[in-house]
């Protein structure tokens, strides 16, 4: 089932940027088209913004709008240039809670034309271990969309 809604949703997202130049306009309807369709508690975009992440488009409760390279889920994904999935948020170290609703939580980097990370891809359950493989993958080309 999971599989299928993103298999749909990533044909819906290519669909949807094709050819769309402005990347806030773009993590916009990302954002709400990966929130709307699977139904995660907190969906949204974290920018580069010198050496920083910066909020960005989401859909959910309001968040921390600044976090540093390196730190949190979300600096770290940064840092490494890599998917981090955490099934329980409590035991990251150094995990930055914005919200305690917040229990697990799978971040994705999205590089730009030159490779290095531009952004990175946040979403939060309020839920433990919600996010797998699968999620990970689908969610990787969906990044990968954004340009």
């Amino acid at each position: 089932m999971k599989e299928e809604q993103y298999k749909l949703l990533v044909r819906q997202i290519a669909s949807l940027v094709d050819g769309e130049s402005d990347m806030i306009a773009v993590m916009s309807n990302v954002a709400a088209a990966i929130h709307q369709t699977m139904g995660f508690w907190w969906t949204g975009f974290y920018r580069v913004v010198g050496d920083e992440l910066v909020l960005g488009p989401f859909q959910g409760p309001v968040a921390c709008m600044h976090i540093p390279y390196g730190k949190g889920v979300c600096g770290t994904a940064w840092q490494r240039a890599k998917t981090v999935v955490v099934p329980d948020v409590e035991q990251f170290p150094g995990h930055i809670a914005c919200s305690s609703e917040s229990k697990s939580e799978i971040v994705v980097p999205v590089f730009g034309n030159d490779g290095k990370v531009v952004a990175v891809l946040d979403i939060d359950s309020e839920q433990l271990a919600t996010f797998d493989d699968t999620d990970r993958r689908y969610l990787e080309e969906i990044c990968s969309l954004i340009k």
